[in-house]
């Protein structure tokens, strides 16, 4: 039996019950029940009806959804987590099957003083709803670069008031072509000022979509591994900033006046080489506390692990039976994802990976110059097409416009020299474009893992390859030059690597590039440190057994020396 003051330390662990005095926890620790479970045992069925909230006290548990027979969303918790709750919120059955993975002992507030709490405390409360409002989004969303059984904690877009501000100036703008139709109607009745006024509207339109869709593809993530920042734009850039949890330095909360009306603010998490912003997301706070919580329960779990590693690396050198070891859960299969095909694997050869300044693939990052760079090197050939194309359809306006009839018009348009002109010198320019768009697209910049690689390859002739192995790496630098450096955002990133040094050139946003570089760099370090720390606790465990194996002996010796006086 868990006595009340051990109930309420284990509470105060949980970002749910931040803001509760010791009276109000005493009273939940007094009402949640204790619950047994041995490794295997079902928590609760799927459809089954909702009636607990769980805490892990201690063990492990596993929260599916069985769908088609198949387990999907599976998440693996351990202790200090929770599960149960929305359900209860939702007045749902059970949407899913809990399974205890190891011996687990669990304490259960029942659904009557589960709503009880969220009505008396409104910490309680705002605690819950970013949990709750996390989880609903999570079940929306797939995300590939999930290792099986990660869980997510926390999961958020933008606030909805930064959409509703970038939304004005798409809003004000429908005053250009409202103008152009009043100028249209009451004084110069031209159909070029219709189409204008039309054409203001259908870009105004696009840019507002563009908008909202940029807007909601920006994720902010915490997992029981890991802080992750999505930002993605739509066929442009693909960006993955995460850090493990055990490499956070501190947690930190920003907010502005609008922001503290309305809830919401920058949350910056600063890790040994770089820091990840969780831009204007709501619930700043509670979403500091909540990364603080699960930052501060993986130190916990290193150090605990550190500890059984060493036991087990004893236990090894003095010849023992080694412990045995806890229960694995066989990891879900991963989703087929249909590879494009046809007309699909067409498009995306030209345009998926041809156009995307940053994306991945794998475990490998693949980073391009900037768009600048493309018009930079082939604004003569676009400018030719563009041209080409205004004085083909002038061309053909004044065939038209000059032919009496509809026979003499088709056969004009047919068999003019200009036309036959226009569109040869077409081809050409289009040719001249096409190599400029690949010899642009074949410049570029990977890093993965184990080495970060430059490829250099010229349309039709030699392609040029230098690699490094990252622990090689001394240090990285980037800069921005000039107005249009600052203006577009894109600059040089360089490589120290002993004596010389590798540059990725003209890459968009390089402060980016220059933490994905040193984020591998670090977890490639950190892999050689752990094999360090693992030859360095087999060595004192080695000492250790020794010192066991010879201990006896030695005071034996000394008694027969003893005796033998």
């Amino acid at each position: 039996m868990i006595d009340t003051f051990a109930r309420i330390a284990f509470l105060k662990k949980i970002h749910l019950f931040h803001g509760l005095g010791d009276e109000d926890l005493a009273v939940v620790a007094d009402q949640l029940q204790e619950i047994q479970f041995v490794a295997g045992k079902i928590i609760y069925e799927q459809n089954q009806k909702a009636d607990n909230f769980y805490l892990i006290y201690r063990g492990s548990a596993k929260v599916a959804s069985i769908k088609k027979g198949k387990e999907v969303n599976t998440s693996i918790l351990v202790a200090n987590d929770y599960f149960g709750y929305v359900d209860l919120l939702e007045r749902h059955s059970r949407r899913g099957i809990a399974t205890a993975l190891t011996d687990t002992l669990l304490l259960a507030l029942s659904q009557e003083n589960f709503n009880n709490l969220r009505k008396k405390s409104s910490d309680f409360r705002s605690n819950l709803d970013l949990a709750v409002r996390s989880r609903k989004l999570a079940r929306t969303l797939q995300f590939r670069w999930l290792m099986p059984g990660e869980a997510i904690y926390f999961l958020a877009r933008k606030h909805p008031i930064i959409l509703v501000r970038n939304l004005i100036l798409p809003f004000l703008a429908l005053f250009i072509p409202a103008f152009l139709l009043y100028w249209w109607v009451a004084v110069w009745t031209s159909f070029i000022v219709l189409f204008l006024a039309s054409t203001f509207v259908v870009l105004d339109i696009l840019w507002a979509i563009w908008l909202i869709v940029d807007w909601g593809n920006d994720y902010y993530i915490v997992t029981n591994q890991r802080v992750v920042w999505l930002e993605k734009v739509v066929a442009i850039y693909d960006s993955r900033q995460e850090s493990p949890l055990s490499t956070i330095l501190a947690v930190a909360v920003e907010t502005s006046l609008l922001g503290r009306w309305f809830d919401f603010g920058d949350v910056v998490v600063r890790t040994f080489v770089s820091k990840i912003l969780f831009h204007h997301v709501s619930h700043p706070k509670q979403a500091q506390r909540m990364i603080e919580e699960y930052w501060k329960r993986t130190k916990e779990v290193a150090a605990g692990e550190e500890k059984e590693a060493m036991k087990a690396a004893l236990r090894q050198k003095l010849g023992l039976a080694p412990a045995p070891p806890p229960p694995r859960v066989e990891p879900p299969k991963q989703a087929d994802f249909p590879q494009p095909r046809g007309l699909a694997k067409l498009f995306s050869f030209l345009g998926a990976d041809r156009l995307r300044l940053r994306y991945e693939k794998g475990d490998t990052v693949v980073y391009r110059k900037h768009w600048f760079v493309l018009i930079r090197k082939a604004w003569i050939p676009m400018l030719g097409l563009l041209s080409l194309i205004g004085l083909f359809f002038y061309r053909i306006y004044v065939i038209i416009t000059s032919s009496a009839t509809l026979a003499s018009t088709v056969n004009s348009t047919f068999s003019d020299t200009w036309l036959g002109v226009l569109i040869m010198l077409f081809g050409i320019f289009l040719i001249w474009f096409i190599y400029d768009f690949v010899d642009w697209s074949n410049d570029r910049f990977e890093v993965n893992n184990e080495q970060i690689i430059d490829r250099y390859k010229k349309p039709l002739s030699t392609e040029i390859r230098n690699a490094s192995q990252l622990e090689n790496i001394l240090g990285t630098t980037y800069e921005r030059v000039g107005i249009l450096g600052e203006m577009f955002n894109y600059g040089d990133v360089f490589i120290t690597i002993g004596g010389t040094r590798l540059i990725f050139e003209d890459v968009r946003d390089p402060a980016t590039v220059q933490s994905d570089i040193d984020r591998r760099r670090l977890a490639q370090k950190a892999r050689k440190e752990e094999k360090d720390r693992t030859a360095k606790r087999d060595e004192i465990a080695e000492w250790l057994a020794v010192y066991h194996d010879n201990d006896q002996k030695f005071r034996q010796e000394e008694e027969q020396k003893k005796k033998t006086e």
